[in-house]
């Protein structure tokens, strides 16, 4: 039987490693019904779960949304035996209505090791089911300033050269 093939390492210029999930929203209704809002305290920040509230409690779908948003942003990191840190990775709403993801500790650590500075996401939901896709944003390097050129007088670098510090 021939091997397995293997998935290009993540990161690098032109690379791109997308992430996608689906959550059915009767499983997550059931766990809801089951076990309740605290069951999900361990995957959602007070903030997320927040975002998923309307005035009439909380948007079963908007949760469905979260929860795969955050499994597809996880997918994009392409790390082998590690678990999701399901509360480093957040998914907010911003002032615009869009999602954005933000990543502390454990996935920002697993994102710089995959040479991605930010993932941007995608979510849709419907009766069913939620879905999300997932994109890292990947930069690069800066590109150093050239070495200087020995000369009797001293030259100045273009301003293309000169960086200032974000």
């Amino acid at each position: 039987m021939p091997a397995r093939p293997a998935a290009p390492p993540a990161g690098g210029l032109g690379w791109a490693n997308l992430g996608m999930d689906i959550v059915s929203v009767n499983r997550v209704r059931r766990l809801l019904a089951q076990y309740g809002e605290t069951f999900f305290e361990r995957m959602l920040t007070p903030g997320e779960l927040a975002d998923c509230r309307t005035s009439s409690g909380l948007d079963v779908l908007s949760l469905c949304g979260r929860i795969a948003a955050k499994e597809a942003a996880f997918k994009t990191l392409r790390v082998r035996g590690r678990f999701l840190p399901w509360p480093d990775i957040v998914v907010r709403r911003s002032e615009g209505g869009w999602p954005l993801v933000e990543l502390h500790r454990a996935a920002a650590e697993m994102a710089a090791e995959s040479g991605i500075t930010e993932i941007t996401v995608s979510i849709s939901h419907d009766v069913d089911y939620a879905v999300a896709v997932a994109a890292p944003i990947i930069t690069a390097a800066p590109i150093a300033a050239p070495a200087p050129i020995a000369a009797s007088a001293p030259i100045s670098a273009p301003s293309s050269y000169v960086s200032s510090s974000s």
